[in-house]
Parts: C-alpha cells; sequence; structure tokens
C-alpha cells in the first residue's frame, strides 16, 4: 500500500509541529492524535482539535485519512481547546449543586432569611410541593447523567464549567429564595391550579425521560454514528412525529408546570431563559439533522410541533 505523510501544523501561526512518515492510509484521525499526543504528551487527545482548514470545523474521530481530501502528503491543523472535562462529570456538579442550594433556603438556614425565621417551616403545603417537584427533577438528571445518557463527545472545556454553574446554582438561589421566603403567598386558583401544574410536570418529566432513554438506545455498544430518532411503542416518544428535540419541549413544559404551581416571577423568568437557550439548541440540531440526512421527515420542527 502507498503510506501516507502527514504534517500537522498550528493552526494560528502555521508552524509545523510535526511530521509523521509512513502513516497507513486507513489510519483514523483518533490515531493521528495519539501520534501527536506521543509527540506532545501535555496535548491529551480531547484537548486537540485536528482539521483540514484553521477556520474548518474538527475532524471526527472516526474519519479515515484516506477517504479524507488529501494526497499522500497530508497537511492538518491543530488547534489547543484547552483543559478538558468529562460530560459526566460536568453534569453532576452542575445538577448536584441545585439540588443541596434549594435545601439552604426549603429549612431556612440563620444567614439566608436572618435569625427570627432560622429553621422554621412555611405554612403553605405548595412550598413543600415544588421542593418535592425541585428536588424530583434534578434527582431524575443525576439519574440520566449516570444511566441513561450517551454522549457522542466525550469532554467540554474546563472553563466552561464555572459559567454553567453560575447559571444553574445562581437561579436555583434565585427560585428558592422567593418560593421558600416567609411572606410567599400561594397561587391565586388553590388547589386546582397547583393539582393542574403537578400533573403537567410529572407528565413532562416522564415525557423527558422516555426521550433520553430512546435517545440513549441509538447509541447502543458505544456506537457513534448519527441517526435519526424515530417513536417507539412508548406514547411519550410520539413527540418524535412533530418535533427534532421533544426532551427539550418536555423540559420547557416541566418548568413552565413549576412557574404555574409556585405562581412566582422569577420561575417565570427562569423558564423563559430555559425557552430560548433550548431552542437555540434545538435549531442548531433540528439544522444538523436536516444537513445529514436527505430523508429526514419533513413535518418536523425544531421544538414546538407545527410552529418552531
Amino acid at each position: 500500500f502507498v503510506s501516507y505523510q502527514v504534517e500537522i501544523l498550528d493552526w494560528k501561526t502555521k508552524k509545523q509541529l510535526c511530521f509523521l512518515d509512513k502513516v497507513e492510509p486507513n489510519a483514523t484521525i483518533r490515531e493521528i492524535r495519539l501520534m501527536f499526543h506521543k509527540l506532545y504528551p501535555r496535548w491529551y487527545p480531547a484537548r486537540q482539535s485536528i482539521k483540514l482548514d484553521p477556520k474548518g470545523k474538527s475532524l471526527r474521530d472516526e474519519e479515515i485519512l484516506q477517504h479524507l481530501p488529501v494526497g499522500t502528503t497530508a497537511t492538518l491543523y491543530f488547534k489547543d481547546l484547552g483543559p478538558q472535562i468529562g460530560w459526566t462529570t460536568v453534569f453532576l456538579i452542575e445538577y448536584t449543586g441545585p439540588l443541596f442550594i434549594y435545601f439552604l433556603f426549603y429549612f431556612r438556614m440563620p444567614f439566608v432569611y436572618g435569625l427570627d425565621e432560622r429553621f422554621t417551616s412555611s405554612p403553605h403545603p405548595v412550598v413543600n410541593l415544588a421542593c418535592i417537584c425541585h428536588s424530583f427533577h434534578y434527582i431524575k438528571r443525576l439519574i440520566e447523567t449516570v444511566f441513561v445518557h450517551r454522549f457522542s463527545h466525550g469532554t467540554m472545556p474546563l472553563r466552561n464549567i464555572v459559567k454553567n454553574c453560575f447559571y444553574y446554582w445562581g437561579f436555583a438561589a434565585w427560585l428558592a429564595y422567593y418560593i421558600n421566603h416567609p411572606l410567599y403567598t400561594p397561587p391565586s386558583y388553590g388547589k386546582k391550579q397547583i393539582n393542574f401544574a403537578v400533573i403537567m410536570f410529572l407528565l413532562c418529566e416522564a415525557g423527558n425521560f422516555s426521550i433520553h432513554v430512546a435517545l440513549s438506545d441509538l447509541r447502543r455498544n458505544g456506537s457513534k454514528i448519527r441517526k435519526i430518532p424515530y417513536p417507539t411503542k412508548n406514547p411519550f416518544t410520539w413527540l418524535f412525529f412533530f418535533v427534532s428535540c421533544p426532551n427539550y419541549t418536555y423540559e420547557v413544559g416541566t418548568w413552565i408546570s413549576f412557574t404555574i404551581m409556585t405562581q412566582c416571577v422569577p420561575v417565570g423568568l427562569f423558564t423563559l431563559l430555559c425557552f430560548i437557550q433550548m431552542t437555540i439548541w434545538a435549531k442548531d440540531k433540528h439544522c444538523t439533522y436536516l444537513r445529514e440526512f436527505k430523508d429526514y421527515p419533513s413535518l418536523r420542527m425544531p421544538i414546538i410541533p407545527f410552529l418552531l
């Protein structure tokens, strides 16, 4: 066979970092990353972005050298992604914080509302219910992180963990402060409003979990091949008929129901921000599906059936 020569340049300075000789044509980008790692131990594979063009997209691990638009002397570009952290660790940190932060306000620790209100409990049952629902939501997320989710990308930049934690932990504190405040007033329509919200909350949580399981089943045996997700026998997955990212649809529904349950303005603002962010993610994923699959169902919208 004809062996390849691979030249790896710095994506910014175009300075040659290494020259790999006699590389097999069927070598994958992952194998090239490992060769590069041997020469530069501090740049472990997850930290490397290998590209065909300095401003192009990173090549996937499974791409094969001889299938790339390069000659027998291939020029690739390296970008340092910075220190990385595993997605499982990221989610465990992000979701454990809100769980315990909420309890600080629920149990009214002395430094929260003042000494007069320390360790007292709210007279409103909806406050206890809100704590149960909030805790359930994040415990579910932690269980999914450990037992359900399969990540297409193994890591994310370490610097992002601070931003993500500030978002999740900060909003958890903001919501909990007002819901558990001694002056909090329950919803206007009383039990009817609360019961409706609880039913909606549980249905959305069940739907979200069902979608995550369905997506996880697409990546059995560690496969990283992208596939079109389709509805299963589980009725909660039938939302796939109409949207590309029903997990986001159910997630937004969960927070809408929590807003109705607590009738709290900060919860409503958090729900709005969640909707905006998840719409951005859903549109991006929807476009990726359309680009990668010519037979992608035309009826689907990113996040809201028939609308958005």
